[in-house]
């Protein structure tokens, strides 16, 4: 397994590593620095995450994932909240799932009303190029693996998103093996692959330079409950 630098934060050398290699990587330490949120916040927001419903769109006919999905214009330094609509994907960045408006269940408010969500949005604007206006996407994900049936976080594997930046973060892992994240190049050309081990332990993507994707995960003990939460927010520039 080859490893990619994690971020220095003695530099801060997010938005370099970003121009040089189309990614960065942070540990849940270096995130949450970032972030100067308290463990109450956090620990109410990664709660959250047991009240997703589920992905009734899987083409595979798979349903270890669920998630909510919430939409944003970026302008002039504020998020505004969005009407709920479709999450739609082209099937030529998403062949399984793609050329589908999907309808999941809105983000609750409180979620997005939490200081971690509203932390997380401000260090997405400080680290992306955010000139003008940006259609924004959060998505929360729970990808279970259950006796019988493993779990895919991303079952069209290796992938863009077809946006412009991707923040992916890791909320909780319980009970799972597995689920290595791998970085591509365009053409496919494997560029390295780590895993998001730790609550806050995130990367940041060029979503225009790098392809990006998870294994599937495994329970340990098939008999207790076991899934991998994750967020994702994308920008694409307006």
């Amino acid at each position: 397994m080859t490893h990619g630098a994690l971020i220095d934060p003695a530099t801060n050398a997010i938005q370099t590593m970003m121009a040089s290699q189309g990614y960065a990587r942070l540990s849940g330490a270096e995130t949450f620095a970032q972030l100067g949120v308290d463990a109450a916040e956090w620990h109410a927001f990664a709660d959250s995450w047991n009240d997703l419903g589920p992905d009734l769109y899987m083409a595979d006919g798979g349903r270890y994932r669920r998630r909510r999905h919430a939409t944003f214009r970026y302008e002039a330094g504020d998020f505004i909240r969005q009407p709920h609509q479709p999450h739609y994907q082209s099937r030529d960045y998403n062949p399984l799932n793609g050329d589908v408006q999907r309808w999941f269940d809105p983000v609750e408010q409180a979620t997005i009303d939490n200081p971690v969500c509203r932390a997380i949005f401000a260090f997405c604007a400080a680290q992306f190029p955010m000139n003008g206006t940006a259609h924004v996407e959060m998505h929360q994900f729970r990808i279970e693996a259950r006796p019988g049936e493993v779990g895919r976080p991303t079952p069209e594997g290796l992938h863009r998103d077809g946006v412009d930046h991707v923040l992916v973060m890791l909320v909780e892992r319980r009970n799972v093996r597995e689920g290595v994240t791998r970085i591509g190049a365009p053409d496919g050309t494997p560029l390295g692959e780590f895993m998001l081990a730790d609550a806050g332990d995130a990367m940041l993507i060029d979503d225009r330079r790098i392809l990006h994707g998870v294994t599937e995960i495994h329970a340990v003990d098939d008999n207790q409950p076991a899934w991998r939460d994750a967020l994702v927010v994308t920008f694409v520039q307006a």
